[in-house]
């Protein structure tokens, strides 16, 4: 069993040798925090995990070409307000220069800073806002600063949504801090290297960024892509993290303290991606969808998402709804090869529907289920030996009027 411990109040400046700041530079109507900056006292180790949507914002673009040709990073600059996205050669142009404006004010390589936006499609980015956002934040970078950059890069997030932990290798304490964003425009594919989801990881081990990589390939796969709010990948999607070595653990690739950290970089993830469901725009009820027994994980993967982003399951959990006729339509839109006559679905562990029809469990009991703020769906077909899962919300009123009124 992996022994790591979360910190209470943890934070992507819990990390030793990172420094954060989070201000108001002007992109937002509201007068809210909208600008955050993340800097690391020497060069760190990074990897990149981006969307994988055709129409890549600006910032995606710059960051893929750090990933490739980029030793180390030193600092990351995030905005709020406005995605960069759709926005032709002066989008790109301004992304660079964001980060040749930051790296200026901070005495290091523009390519060793990673870019981030968040917010509106199709905006050219307003060059003024952004000088005035790095000069207020490089002025306010703090090894505190961790949860006023959390709070910087919200957009209809409810809440900042930040973590940290600590664990025990080769005898030293290491330390992961992590902020994430993200309430809806989430159903992220990410791939190394290449929601709207943006992700900041810090680490004080020393590893090599193929490492990294290779990390952060295995732990999107079981933790960012699993989850759906509304089934739209965002042109923004980043999650990156950084390895400055200051713990003075260094990690090889194949070894039993690797692997240890890949678990707890895991939990990290996995704690946040569990989080931006919670908040999904709207969102009242947090389903576990889990398929057992596919004929292949394809098939499986298949069942989950067609269940998971279905607005007609989503719409009877947001109702307390156990229209279970919902969820076998699903499954069987999917495209998956199952038999239909094998197939059994439960409720947490209330059978609803066996052998493909009625289970005869009383609605009354399915309905005390449904109405719970969390519950699963399980789906057995009986059919092979591969499983699948995804963490998805409901669909209520509140998600159509804010993104039917979205602005920043």
């Amino acid at each position: 069993m992996n022994k790591f411990q979360f910190l209470e109040n943890g934070s992507i400046t819990s990390t030793p040798g990172f420094q954060a700041a989070g201000v108001v530079a002007g992109f937002k109507r509201s007068g809210a925090p909208d600008f955050a900056m993340i800097y690391s006292e020497a060069p760190a180790n990074f990897a990149g995990a981006f969307t994988s949507c055709t129409f890549a914002a600006a910032p995606v673009q710059v960051c893929r070409t750090r990933v490739l040709n980029s030793p180390f990073l030193r600092a990351a600059v995030i905005n709020s307000g406005n995605a960069n996205a759709c926005t032709g050669a002066t989008g790109l142009a301004n992304a660079e220069c964001t980060c040749e404006l930051a790296a200026r004010r901070l005495g290091i390589r523009a390519d060793e800073v990673a870019v981030s936006s968040t917010g509106r499609i199709g905006v050219q980015m307003p060059m003024d806002t952004i000088r005035k956002g790095i000069e207020l934040a490089a002025a306010a970078l703090s090894p505190e600063g961790g949860s006023a950059a959390s709070q910087a890069i919200m957009t209809t997030d409810t809440v900042p949504k930040s973590v940290a932990l600590q664990l025990e290798l080769a005898g030293k304490t290491v330390t992961i801090g992590a902020m994430t964003k993200g309430a809806g425009m989430i159903d992220p594919a990410m791939t190394v290297p290449h929601a709207t989801m943006l992700c900041y990881i810090t680490t004080d081990v020393k590893a090599d960024n193929a490492l990294l990589r290779e990390m952060l390939a295995a732990n999107v796969a079981e933790s960012f892509n699993r989850i759906t709010i509304d089934g739209d990948m965002s042109t923004n999607d980043t999650t990156i993290v950084m390895a400055n070595g200051r713990s003075g653990v260094e990690l090889k690739a194949g070894t039993p303290e690797a692997e240890e950290f890949r678990q707890a970089l895991l939990a990290v993830m996995q704690r946040l991606a569990r989080e931006m469901v919670m908040d999904g725009e709207g969102a009242t009820k947090f389903i576990h969808v889990e398929i057992e027994h596919a004929r292949s994980t394809a098939d499986a993967k298949l069942c989950a998402e067609a269940v998971a982003n279905s607005l007609l399951c989503k719409t009877a959990w947001f109702g307390g709804d156990p229209n279970w006729g919902r969820v076998v339509a699903a499954l069987g839109y999917s495209g998956a090869k199952f038999d239909p006559e094998k197939t059994d679905i439960y409720y947490d562990n209330m059978p609803v529907v066996r052998n493909g029809g009625d289970a005869g469990t009383p609605e009354s009991a399915l309905c005390d289920i449904v109405k719970q703020r969390e519950f699963t769906v399980r789906v057995n077909l009986h059919d092979g030996d591969d499983n699948y899962w995804v963490w998805t919300s409901d669909v209520s009123y509140e998600y159509v009027k804010i993104n039917a009124d979205y602005h920043t």
